[in-house]
């Protein structure tokens, strides 16, 4: 039962690690150290929420309709293959840092309403829990119960670190060179995980 929840983990680890909206503003929470854990909860728990909606109703869609489950593997693995691309070209882009700006105190509430809305009101975030993680899922008849745990896991374990090690990390995300190996390594993952999908999808 270990494969399964090592799949989910790195797949939901490297979905993760995409730099956007979501991540940015924990990461500025951390390095002023404001609500942190709050913050880091929210996001986990509703990747959670999301996470078991997309393994339970994918289990439900397949028995209906066993085509679905093709289907949305291969539009899987062309999202994987395109989030690989974009990884790859953050990789080689132009230099930049991420830099924290403005001084000014962020209510709770405030902190709590703009993680939801990151969250929830983000596309990318469906597309990668509840189709993605939801389709590949299917791939584990005996695990995906522990897949699912897995992917869960890599929600809390990433906002947490990210909250909590954002200021150590301050100086290194500082460096563009910094945000070239991540992507680099994003890609890798992301393309990898493609060809699991489609080498599990190719007949005997």
């Amino acid at each position: 039962m270990t494969i399964p929840l090592f799949a989910g983990f790195m797949l939901g680890l490297s979905l993760i690690l995409v730099i956007g909206a979501q991540n940015a503003f924990v990461l500025r929470l951390g390095l002023r150290g404001e609500h942190v854990l709050a913050v880091a909860l929210t996001c986990a728990l509703s990747d959670a929420v999301l996470i078991l909606v997309g393994v339970t109703g994918f289990a439900q869609v397949s028995a209906i309709m066993p085509w679905a489950e093709p289907v949305m593997r291969y539009a899987g693995a062309a999202f994987l293959i395109v989030y690989g691309v974009r990884s790859f070209r953050s990789a080689f882009a132009a230099e930049a840092s991420l830099e924290v700006s403005g001084t000014a105190t962020t209510t709770l509430q405030g902190a709590l309403l703009t993680c939801l809305a990151l969250t929830w009101l983000n596309p990318h975030v469906y597309l990668d829990t509840v189709v993605l993680i939801g389709s590949i899922s299917t791939q584990f008849d005996e695990g995906r119960e522990m897949f699912a745990l897995g992917a869960m896991l890599a929600s809390f374990t990433f906002f947490l670190s990210l909250g909590y090690g954002a200021r150590l990390l301050r100086p290194f995300f500082a460096r563009p060179g910094t945000w070239r190996v991540l992507d680099g390594g994003i890609g890798l993952v992301m393309w990898g995980t493609a060809a699991r999908v489609l080498l599990a999808s190719t007949p005997a």
